[in-house]
């Protein structure tokens, strides 16, 4: 089936599974059991989430770079692929990737050619270094939050 087809139910509707039903258009629409996410799964709460959406928001706008933040496994090289990453981020140039893995215990702060002149490797450095000592801590939230701050100062205003 292309993308973007549609599949039109053409069985009989007496057969269907409890909660199912046929659309007036002819789609299958299937209902399923709500499953509260687990909070290993989820690390933040929602009001986290959107701290950290606002943090890297007002970074962004403060400093004219682009802040970008991944949480997830990095892989063998851990480097290779916060690399990887930066290169999707929009404007990369100018973006920062922070790029967190707890289960690895890995951090890796990336910046573009044009992001690098404003954010020297001794001022991620600085920034990395609270954050990791936050995550000792066991606050990955605030180790974040932080790190984030500190880049953006580091950074300085736009230009």
């Amino acid at each position: 089936m292309a993308s973007g087809d549609l599949a039109v139910f053409t069985g009989n509707e007496e057969d269907l599974p409890e909660g199912s039903v046929v659309t007036n258009s002819g789609r299958l629409s299937v209902a399923e059991n709500f499953v509260e996410p687990s909070a290993a799964a989820h690390p933040f709460t929602p009001v986290q989430l959107t701290r950290l959406d606002e943090a890297l928001y007002l970074a962004s706008r403060e400093t004219g770079l682009r802040f970008a933040l991944y949480l997830g496994d990095l892989g063998a090289d851990a480097r290779a692929t916060a690399v990887g990453l930066h290169g999707r981020v929009d404007d990369h140039e100018d973006a920062v990737l922070v790029a967190v893995s707890p289960e690895q215990r890995l951090l890796e702060i990336v910046t573009g050619a044009d992001a690098k002149v404003r954010l020297p490797d001794r001022g991620a450095k600085l920034a990395l270094m609270s954050m990791v000592a936050s995550f000792k801590e066991g606050d990955l939230f605030g180790g974040i939050l932080s790190g984030l701050r500190m880049l953006a100062d580091q950074a300085g205003s736009r230009p």
